[in-house]
C-alpha cells in the first residue's frame, strides 16, 4: 500500500499517475464499443421452467414469428352507435391490409355496447425492427376519420412492447443530466468552493462513462442481455458509490492539510489511512453484487455482472485518478477556505458534543431508536409483491388504458393469451380439462408441430394478476394429474411467464440474501478484528432496511397508489441498502478503531465522530438523492427501488450510523473489539 500511495501522491509520479490515466481512459474510449442496450428489460427465465419451455418449443411452431396488436375503440363509456360501428368496421379491414392474417382482423363489439376491439397478428420481425414505428402507424390507421368523440388505443403485446420501450427511451441520457446535476449541487453545497467540486464530479463522471464502456463489451463477449434498467442502475450506482468515495478521501485529505505544509505528504497520509476503509466498502459491495450471478434470472445476473465492474472501476479511479488530480491541482481547489497549518476550523465542534452527549446516555438512545425503528417496521403488515402488468408504469400510457377498457367490457384476459402445449394424441383432452378449469373463459386448439398442439386459453382475470396466476396453478395441477401423455402438458404465455419469473424471483431472494449478510460479517470481522462488532452492525444495518421497507410500504401504498412491490424490488433494496450501508459502518468503525489505539475506545469512538460525522452524513444525503433519481424514470420497480434506498441510507447516516451505532459501543466498551485486544487506553 505504501509503494502505491507513493506513485500515486508523488510529486512528479502523480503527474505521471494522471496524465497515465487519462491517456489510457481516452484509449478506452475510443476502442470500446459503444452499442446501445436493449431498450426493455427480458424475463431471462430458468430453462427448467414451464414457460420458458412452452416459449422454446413454440419457436418450432407456424406462428412463432408473429406477434399481434390489438386495437381497443371507446367513447368513455357511452354507447357505440351506428357511425361508431361502421367506422370501426371499415378501420379494421385498413389494418387488415399489413396482417399476416388478415381474414382473422374482424372487429369484436363488447356486450355492453360500450367498446370494440381488433386483434391484429403481425410478423414479429418486422415490429422488432422498428417497434416504434409500428406502433405509431397502427394507431395512426386505427384513428383515421374516426367520428369525434370516439377513441382508438393500441395495447396487447405491440402496445405494452411499445410503452415500455418509450419509458426507456432516452433513459440514459435523462438518468445522466439529472443525476450529475443533483451531485453537482451537492458536491457544492457539502464543499463550499466554486471550484473543489468540479474535480471530484468530472472523475466519477469518467468512471460512469468507462464502466457504461467496458460492461457493453464485456456483456457482449458474455452474451449477457444488459437493458436499459441496468445501466440506469449501473449509472446511479457508480456516481453514488464513487462520490462517496470521493468525500470520504477528500475529507481526509483536508484533514492532514491542516496539519502539514506538504500537500504530497497530507495526500499519501490520506489515501493510506481512507484506501483501506474505500477498498474494504467497495469489495463488499462489489461481492455482494457477485451474489446475484448465482441467481436463476438472467436479469439478476446481469445486473449483478454489470454493477460489480461498475463499482471496481469507480475504486479504482478514487484510488487512482481522484489523488493524484487533487496533488496536481494544489492548495487552491478549496478555496475560498483553503486548508492550512495551524488554521483547523473547529466545525467538528457539533460532531464531538453529540458523540458526548450519546456516551451519557446510551441506553435512552438504543432504546429511542429501536422504538422508532419497530414503529416503522409496522408497515411490513402491508407487505405485498407482484404488480399487475397496467400496474408496471406511472402515469396512464396507452396501453393500460386501452387495457382497463377491455377489463370494463371484454374478459380481462382477452389480451393476455395463455398458450398449452399438449402431445397431439392429448388435444381434446387438454381443451376439455381447461374448460372445466375455474378461471379459463375459452379455449381453442390451433395448429400442430413436432408432435404437440398449441391450445390458446383466454382468461377471466386481468394479465398478470393474481386471480390469473391462480388459474395458471389450476391448470398446472389439472394436467399433472391427468392420465397418459396429457400430463406431459405444458402451460405458457404472458401469465404463466411472469408467475414463473415471481418463483424464481423468490428463490433468487431466499438464496442470496443469507450470502450478502455472510459476506458482510467475514468483511466486517477481517477489517476489524472482531466478533462482537460484526454482529452488532449486522443487525444495525438489517434493522435499517426493514425499517426502510415498512416506511416505503406506507408512502407506496398510502401516497402512491401502489398495491404492491414490483418483482424484484426486495432484493434489489436489500442488496443496495445492506452492501451500502455497510460503506458507513466501515468508515465510522474504521476510524474507531485507529482512535482506540491511543485514546480508547469511549474516547476513539467519540473521536471518530467527530471526524468521520460530517462526512458520512455529506456522503449519505448524496447517495440517497442520487438513488431518488431513479424516479425521474415513469417505471414503478426503478421508482419503489429508489425511494426504499433513498429512505434507508437517510436513516442509516442520519440515525443509525450517528447515534445507534455510536451508543452500541458505549454500551459494550471494549467488548465491541473482541477477540482483539484492548488500546493502550480503556473505556
Amino acid at each position: 500500500m505504501r509503494r502505491f500511495t507513493s506513485i500515486v501522491t508523488g510529486r512528479r509520479s502523480a503527474w505521471f499517475t494522471l496524465v497515465g490515466s487519462l491517456l489510457v481512459i481516452g484509449a478506452l474510449f475510443a476502442a470500446l464499443p459503444k452499442e446501445a442496450s436493449s431498450d426493455a428489460p427480458a424475463a431471462g427465465l430458468p430453462s427448467s421452467s414451464q414457460a420458458a419451455q412452452v416459449d422454446a418449443l413454440l419457436e418450432k411452431f407456424p406462428s412463432a414469428d408473429q406477434t399481434a396488436a390489438i386495437l381497443v375503440w371507446s367513447r368513455g363509456g357511452e354507447q357505440l352507435n351506428e357511425a361508431d360501428r361502421s367506422a370501426i368496421t371499415e378501420r379494421a379491414a385498413a389494418l387488415a391490409e399489413d396482417s399476416t392474417t388478415p381474414q382473422a382482423v374482424q372487429p369484436q363489439f363488447s356486450e355492453d355496447g360500450e367498446a370494440a376491439l381488433v386483434a391484429v397478428p403481425l410478423d414479429a420481425a418486422t415490429i422488432d425492427d422498428d417497434l416504434q414505428g409500428a406502433a405509431d402507424e397502427l394507431r395512426s390507421v386505427a384513428s383515421e376519420g374516426l367520428p369525434d368523440g370516439l377513441a382508438a388505443q393500441l395495447t396487447g403485446p405491440v402496445g405494452f412492447q411499445a410503452d415500455v420501450s418509450g419509458a426507456f427511451a432516452g433513459a440514459d441520457l435523462r438518468l445522466l443530466l439529472v443525476t450529475v446535476a443533483v451531485v453537482a449541487l451537492l458536491l457544492i453545497v457539502t464543499y463550499r468552493s466554486p471550484v473543489l467540486w468540479i474535480v471530484p464530479l468530472l472523475v466519477v463522471g469518467a468512471a460512469d462513462g468507462l464502466s457504461r464502456f467496458v460492461v457493453t463489451a464485456l456483456a457482449d463477449a458474455f452474451d449477457i442481455p444488459v437493458d436499459a434498467s441496468i445501466s440506469g442502475i449501473l449509472s446511479v450506482l457508480v456516481f453514488g458509490a464513487g462520490t462517496n468515495y470521493a468525500l470520504l478521501l477528500v475529507a481526509r485529505y483536508r484533514e492532514e492539510l491542516h496539519h502539514r505544509q506538504d500537500r504530497n505528504e497530507s495526500m499519501r497520509i490520506a489515501v493510506t489511512s481512507a484506501g483501506p476503509a474505500i477498498l474494504a466498502s467497495g469489495g463488499t459491495v462489489t461481492l455482494s453484487l457477485l451474489t446475484l450471478l448465482l441467481g436463476e434470472l438472467a436479469g439478476n445476473r446481469a445486473l449483478g455482472f454489470a454493477c460489480a465492474i461498475g463499482v471496481v472501476i469507480a475504486m479504482a479511479f478514487a484510488l487512482i485518478v481522484l489523488p493524484a488530480a487533487l496533488v496536481v491541482c494544489g492548495r487552491g481547489l478549496f478555496w475560498p477556505f483553503v486548508p492550512r497549518p495551524g488554521t483547523a476550523a473547529k466545525r467538528r465542534g457539533f460532531w464531538r458534543g453529540l458523540g458526548e452527549r450519546v456516551a451519557r446516555r446510551p441506553v435512552v438512545v438504543v432504546t429511542s431508536a429501536t422504538a422508532a425503528i419497530a414503529i416503522l417496521c409496522l408497515g411490513l403488515g402491508g407487505y405485498a409483491v407482484g404488480l399487475s402488468q397496467t400496474d408496471q408504469l406511472l402515469g396512464d400510457p396507452e396501453s393500460v388504458a386501452a387495457q382497463n377498457v377491455i377489463d370494463r367490457s371484454f374478459s380481462a384476459g382477452l389480451s393476455g393469451t395463455t398458450v398449452v402445449l399438449a402431445p397431439d394424441s392429448a388435444a381434446d383432452e387438454a381443451v376439455s380439462i381447461a374448460e372445466s378449469t375455474d378461471g379459463v373463459a375459452s379455449a381453442r386448439a390451433g395448429e400442430s408441430a413436432d408432435g404437440l398442439t398449441r391450445v390458446d386459453l383466454t382468461l377471466d382475470a386481468e394479465p398478470e394478476s393474481d386471480a390469473a396466476f391462480a388459474t395458471i396453478d389450476r391448470l398446472r395441477t389439472a394436467y399433472a394429474d391427468a392420465a397418459g401423455s396429457t400430463a406431459e402438458t405444458l402451460v405458457g404465455g404472458v401469465d404463466a411467464t411472469q408467475l414463473d419469473f415471481n418463483r424464481a424471483a423468490t428463490r433468487d431472494l431466499g438464496l442470496i440474501a443469507p450470502i450478502i449478510l455472510g459476506i458482510v460479517f467475514l468483511v466486517l470481522g477481517l477489517l476489524l478484528r472482531s466478533l462482537v462488532a460484526p454482529v452488532l452492525l449486522v443487525a444495525s444495518v438489517l434493522a435499517t432496511f426493514f425499517a426502510s421497507l415498512g416506511a416505503s410500504i406506507w408512502i407506496f401504498q398510502g401516497l402512491l397508489g401502489f398495491p404492491a412491490l414490483d418483482t424484484n424490488v426486495t432484493l434489489y433494496a436489500f442488496l443496495f441498502l445492506v452492501a451500502l450501508g455497510v460503506d458507513y459502518n466501515i468508515f465510522l468503525t474504521t476510524r474507531a478503531r485507529e482512535e482506540r489505539a491511543g485514546h480508547g475506545t469511549r474516547e476513539g469512538m467519540i473521536r471518530a465522530l467527530a471526524s468521520t460525522g460530517a462526512v458520512i452524513t455529506s456522503a449519505g444525503v448524496l447517495l440517497a438523492a442520487v438513488f431518488a433519481v431513479l424516479g425521474v424514470l415513469p417505471v414503478v420497480a426503478l421508482t419503489q427501488v429508489g425511494i426504499i434506498v433513498c429512505i434507508g441510507v437517510l436513516l442509516d447516516t442520519l440515525v443509525v450510523r450517528t447515534l445507534v451505532v455510536p451508543a452500541l459501543v458505549f454500551l459494550v466498551g471494549d467488548r465491541f473489539w473482541w477477540p482483539s485486544r484492548a488500546g493502550r487506553a480503556t473505556s
